[in-house]
C-alpha cells in the first residue's frame, strides 16, 4: 500500500508541477501579449505623429501659398486703384475746365423754331 500512495503523491506532484508551468506559460503569454499591444500601440502613436506633421507640412504649404496669392492680389488691387484716382485727379481739371468753358462761353443765338410776329 505504501508504495501504492508513493505513486499517488508522485503523480499530484507531478500534476502539480505540470499545473505550475502551464500557469507559468499562460502569466508568459500574456506578459507577451500585454507587451505587443504596448509596441503597437506606440507604433501606431508614431505612425499617427508623422501623418499628422506631413498633413501640417502640405496644409502649411497650400496656406503659405494662398497667404502669398492674398497678398499680391491686394497689392495689384491698390496699384489699380492709385492709378485710377491718379487718372480721375488728372481728368478732373480738364474736365472741369471743358466744363467751365461751356458755361461762360454763352453765344446768345435765336432758336431755330422761333419765329418772329410781324
Amino acid at each position: 500500500m505504501a508504495s501504492q500512495t508513493q505513486g499517488i503523491q508522485q503523480l499530484l506532484q507531478a500534476e502539480k508541477r505540470a499545473a505550475e508551468k502551464v500557469a507559468e506559460a499562460r502569466k508568459r503569454k500574456a506578459r507577451r501579449l500585454k507587451q505587443a499591444k504596448e509596441e503597437a500601440q506606440a507604433e501606431i502613436e508614431q505612425y499617427r505623429l508623422e501623418r499628422e506633421r506631413e498633413f501640417q507640412h502640405k496644409q502649411q504649404a497650400a496656406l503659405g501659398s494662398q497667404g502669398n496669392l492674398s497678398t499680391e492680389v491686394e497689392a495689384q488691387t491698390r496699384k489699380k486703384l492709385q492709378a485710377m484716382q491718379g487718372g480721375q485727379a488728372r481728368g478732373k481739371d480738364r474736365v472741369l475746365r471743358q466744363l467751365l468753358t461751356h458755361v461762360w462761353d454763352v453765344k446768345p443765338q435765336l432758336h431755330p423754331n422761333y419765329h418772329f410776329a410781324i
